[in-house]
């Protein structure tokens, strides 16, 4: 099988489908890689490593998107859709829920594409998205820590204080595996973190894990409008799997909230669990709302893409092979790494 790598061309994403490595071990497999040049520069990966890993580089995208198997990180850009035709498999992030008019133009493109978020292991967990997911669980407290100085627009907050000050409250809203991140490093940094989820379970895991220092709470619209509005930062971490997410944040709740205070909306490419979110990017990653500061970058792991590119190689890498080695149909029917997607 012939599989291909283009360079992303999403505003501010570095990241890349294939590392290397995970070239080679396609090569070892009997596939044949083609990778746009410089696709990695940024990420100190070389063209001179993608060849000695037995890749063929060109500039070429019109005979890169002949390959059989396109791997991605983001979702294509309308120039990127427009390349792609039937029979051809598309593996990468998708996140269709709040975009009805890239599902439809993929439908039309009759390719076979399928989602890392969506893929599912047997026990119901998506393998392929918790790289990421801690990713930019982790990052979500330096974004929202930085976003609290003054000159963001923010309370001037240090997020753990100092002796004989008060730390910094945390509101987490979600308790999987962004949220769990996030409560990690913002204890880490000494504020004082409460985590909110549906799930019982979930919240006494989370108490065995951090207890004393986290508390968790039950969501309900009552308890989360009573600690959004007492908060210096709050972290959106809620995910429904294939779902927009749900607002669990009114606009009304953001008008209650104290001046200068931060949302981290981390679901924002599933639609933003805020009311008053907006996609945002790198470049311009805040915007004040009803004197809020909001960070709502949809792709925020692209931030640290080296870290983020083989994070996501170590995941996606034998799903990718399965797809290859067995083809869509057989490894979508048989294959236990990707049958549950």
């Amino acid at each position: 099988m012939l599989i291909g790598v283009p360079k992303e061309i999403k505003t501010d994403e570095n990241r890349v489908g294939l590392t290397p490595a995970s070239v080679r071990e396609f090569v070892l497999h009997g596939h044949s890689v083609i990778v746009e040049a410089g696709c990695a520069f940024k990420l100190g990966l070389t063209d001179e490593e993608y060849r000695d890993a037995g890749a063929t580089l060109t500039s070429d995208l019109d005979q890169l998107f002949e390959a059989d198997l396109i791997v991605k990180v983001k979702e294509p850009q309308p120039e990127e859709v427009a390349r792609l035709h039937k029979g051809q498999i598309l593996f990468t992030y998708l996140h269709l829920a709040p975009d009805p008019i890239l599902t439809s133009n993929l439908i039309n493109s009759e390719c076979t594409a399928i989602a890392y978020e969506t893929v599912t292991d047997g026990q119901g967990r998506l393998p392929l998205l918790a790289p990421m997911s801690e990713v930019a669980g982790r990052m979500s407290v330096q974004a929202g820590a930085h976003a609290l100085e003054i000159e963001q627009g923010g309370r001037g907050t240090l997020l753990g204080g100092v002796p004989g000050s008060q730390p910094a409250r945390v509101v987490v809203l979600g308790g999987g595996v962004v949220g769990m991140n996030a409560a990690r490093i913002a204890l880490g940094m000494e504020a004082d973190v409460v985590i909110f989820d549906v799930d019982l379970r979930r919240l006494a895991e989370l108490e065995l894990l951090f207890r004393p220092a986290l508390h968790t709470r039950y969501s309900t619209v009552n308890s989360v409008h009573e600690h959004v509005a007492e908060a210096d930062l709050v972290i959106g971490a809620v995910l429904v799997p294939g779902s927009t997410t749900p607002r669990l944040v009114t606009e009304d709740m953001v008008k209650d909230m104290q001046l200068g205070s931060v949302l981290v909306d981390v679901a924002i490419d599933q639609g933003g669990c805020f009311e008053t979110s907006k996609a945002t990017t790198h470049s311009a990653p805040i915007f004040v709302k009803h004197d809020v500061v909001h960070y709502c970058v949809a792709n925020m792991p692209g931030a640290v893409a080296r870290t983020s590119t083989f994070a996501l190689n170590n995941a996606t890498l034998p799903f990718a092979l399965a797809l290859a080695d067995k083809g869509v149909a057989s490894a979508l029917s048989t294959d236990p790494r990707i049958c549950h997607s």
